[in-house]
């Protein structure tokens, strides 16, 4: 099923205008068009444009999908007359009711015969939805985008003019050397990793622990013994291969250690149940997820429902060489390891690279080359294997990361998978060649493959060659379920195609993939100034800045101009809380968004206290939560894994934004951003330091998660325990 071009599916259009000038004349401006929800060309039945900010005006519609062409135009209206318009100059406006597309072009109207020109910035950004999608998109609106608290504040600006800056006493900011203010990061390097050196470690026989799994125990027990090619994998070979078993010289076989959704893209299953069928075991209970709401309802269903290898993943990679396969791999693994499913990322090439070495050049991955393709096929079975046992003892989701470009290897992983767990491929397919080009030069340069080889420029010819002896014998997927991502990298004009999905999890994935993109943008972090209940030592409230506050949100600002000057698509996301609003109220020409989603943990009956006044006056709620911060839940408030779940939205958002995005938020929220980007686990979430003055910038593209940090200013972390 593709993305797009659905009867049922609807256009989006946002429209935005802004005008210093025209918000000095009595004029407002309309929209008109060949729809007859845009006037069909009658000025008189335009549609109005809502004022946002002093400056800007916006309007929303929704056009349905089948209208193949949308024209139109803007016309202002003088507002104590309507008889009186100025429509604009040029060609009409064309958009194209199947496309998802961005377009920034001035809108020009001539005021009087004397050729007195008025120029608008407009920007219209059109997208096609669903129902369900117009229907959350909706609610999401009203839940967490709430209009300004704080007086003398813009909801939304586009580009407001920096001049207004000295005028407000914003001058004094920081020095032009963004440098001075860099501090050492104490969790992730600033350099560049390999992800496929983040996945699970191999290790050497003399190192496995002790399994119930009898598979697992007869590999060892015949490695052991010297067998290079244990039965087990020869007699799952032979079957998928048509007859022949492989054979390998002795070798050491190697393990590795016991290494989530939209129900619109859910597809009724095959299988059949009888009441019989329907039964909650303790295995069930175990597994239960840390949800609420709809998602638990969901995933409670699916585990009393469906088979019982559905309650076990296994997302299987498949895709020639350079197409992102393992940076998407990584991503999905963060993401629902961030919602609580476990879950981990096996590549094979990790398997290969210590049992065959990393300096195997083209010749290996010939598609002629019996020993080659043996030696692949081993060590795929061999990590297969390694994630099934985990699976076995407690793990729910493994990412299967490999080209698996052939139906042979595809039915061999298959047939391993029977009965134990349910396997859903994902296919990455890239036809753009610029794209090609950089990631296979940026392979290179990171891959061990290629970590002896001297000479960058032949190693960039050798991967070329394997890259050309993988085409020859690739067989794009067309069995069992699957998800294919054609030309996704950047997130535009891309489409995701599914087959034969459904269930929660599956369906999470899905919703996941859709608004993920490689394009490289940088993420801003940052807490609020410090605010007076900071001083105070009281959690939760809404209480103002202080004098130390408001002058962090004045450097804040000069720091978001010089680190952001050319990157004017940007936006700056706040809570509602009125500390994040006045933070953010300084920082002048980007779009300012208030989202509830990013309010503070709620701190229920305990709000406005000290932790000496609750250690006091509440000892069983003080030592409730000493005990286990994470899960602990405030009387009438949330816990650290409430507020995961409802962080759920940002991070989707965050994967889709393609421009910079800088948060101003509260350090409960923040610790659980920056767990997803750095990958920490849950349990480490209440305890990460996110010190006050201080931004935190996670660097998202194709190369992995690199992050910085800038101290602005010194402060005293005072609710350091929230």
């Amino acid at each position: 099923m593709a993305r797009s071009g659905g009867i049922s599916d609807q256009l989006f259009v946002s429209v935005k205008m802004e005008s210093p000038h025209l918000a000095g004349l009595d004029l407002s401006p309309h929209l008109f068009g060949s729809h007859p929800v845009a006037g069909s060309w009658d000025p008189c039945k335009a549609l109005p444009m809502e004022r946002a900010a002093a400056a800007v005006w916006e309007l929303s519609c929704v056009v349905p999908s089948q209208h193949e062409m949308l024209d139109f135009k803007f016309v202002l209206r003088q507002k104590d007359n309507s008889s009186r318009y100025i429509v604009e100059e040029g060609p009409n406006r064309s958009l194209g009711c199947r496309n998802i597309e961005v377009e920034m072009r001035t809108a020009v109207f001539k005021l009087d015969e004397e050729k007195d020109l008025l120029e608008c910035k407009v920007q219209v950004e059109t997208e096609i939805l669903s129902p369900f999608d117009l229907a959350a998109s909706w609610r999401v609106h009203q839940e967490y985008l709430q209009p300004s608290r704080v007086r003398g504040t813009h909801d939304v600006t586009i580009n407001a003019g920096l001049e207004s800056r000295a005028k407000n006493g914003f001058t004094s900011g920081l020095e032009l050397d963004l440098e001075k203010y860099e501090v050492p990061t104490p969790n992730m390097g600033s350099g560049v990793v390999y992800a496929a050196n983040l996945t699970e470690n191999p290790r050497s026989l003399l190192h496995v622990s002790s399994s119930n799994n009898d598979t697992t125990k007869d590999i060892l027990h015949n490695s052991i013994k010297g067998d290079a090619f244990p039965n087990h994998y020869a007699n799952t070979m032979k079957d998928a291969t048509g007859g022949h078993a492989p054979s390998l010289e002795e070798q050491r076989a190697v393990f590795v250690d016991r290494g989530v959704g939209s129900p619109k893209f859910a597809r009724p299953t095959n299988e059949n149940f009888s009441m019989s069928d329907i039964k909650l075991d303790s295995e069930a209970k175990q597994g239960m997820p840390a949800a609420e709401g709809a998602a638990a309802a969901a995933a409670v269903a699916d585990q009393m429902y469906g088979p019982k290898e559905d309650r076990k993943l296994a997302i299987v990679l498949v895709g020639l060489p350079a197409r992102g396969k393992t940076f998407t791999a990584a991503k999905l693994t963060r993401y629902l390891r961030w919602l609580g499913h476990e879950t981990k990322h096996f590549n094979v090439g990790k398997y290969r690279r210590l049992k065959h070495g990393t300096n195997q050049t083209a010749d290996f991955f010939r598609g002629d080359n019996k020993e080659g393709v043996e030696a692949r096929n081993e060590v795929a079975a061999l990590a297969m294997e390694d994630m099934l046992s985990w699976m076995q003892e407690g793990g729910q989701v493994g990412i299967f990361d490999a080209t698996n470009s052939t139906r042979r290897r595809r039915n061999m992983l298959m047939k391993m998978a029977e009965g134990k767990c349910k396997i859903i491929f994902l296919e990455t397919i890239c036809n753009d060649q610029g794209v090609l080009e950089r990631n296979i030069r940026l392979k290179v340069k990171q891959s061990p493959d290629y970590v002896e080889q001297t000479n960058f420029e032949a190693g960039v010819r050798d991967f070329k060659e394997r890259l050309a002896y993988y085409e020859k014998v690739y067989e794009p997927v067309e069995e069992g379920s699957y998800i294919k991502m054609i030309d996704m990298v950047n997130g535009t004009k891309g489409q995701l195609q599914i087959n034969n999905i459904s269930g929660y999890l599956p369906g999470r994935i899905v919703f996941f993939l859709v608004n993920c993109h490689l394009a490289p943008r940088p993420i801003l972090l940052t807490r609020h100034g410090e605010s007076l209940d900071n001083i105070r030592g009281r959690i939760g409230g809404d209480s103002s800045l202080s004098e130390a506050g408001e002058l962090y949100s004045r450097k804040l600002a000069s720091f978001v101009e010089k680190r952001l000057k050319y990157e004017r698509t940007a936006s700056i996301w706040t809570s509602t809380l009125q500390r994040t609003i006045v933070t953010a109220h300084p920082i002048i020409g980007f779009p300012k968004i208030q989202w509830r989603a990013l309010d503070e943990i709620n701190a229920g009956i305990c709000d406005g206290m000290t932790y000496d006044e609750i250690k006091k006056n509440k000892p069983e709620e003080y030592e409730s939560r000493r005990k286990d911060k994470l899960r602990y839940r405030y009387p009438r408030g949330e816990s650290y894994l409430d507020v995961i779940q409802r962080l759920e939205p940002v991070i989707i958002e965050l994967e889709r934004q393609r421009a910079p995005v800088v948060v101003i938020a509260h350090q409960a929220v923040l610790r659980a951003l920056y767990a997803y980007f750095a990958d920490r686990p849950l349990e480490e979430v209440p305890n990460i330091e996110i010190p006050l003055h201080t931004i935190i910038e996670i660097q998202m593209g194709v190369a992995g998660v690199q992050e910085k940090r800038y101290k602005l200013m010194d402060a005293v972390n005072l609710t350091a325990g929230i």
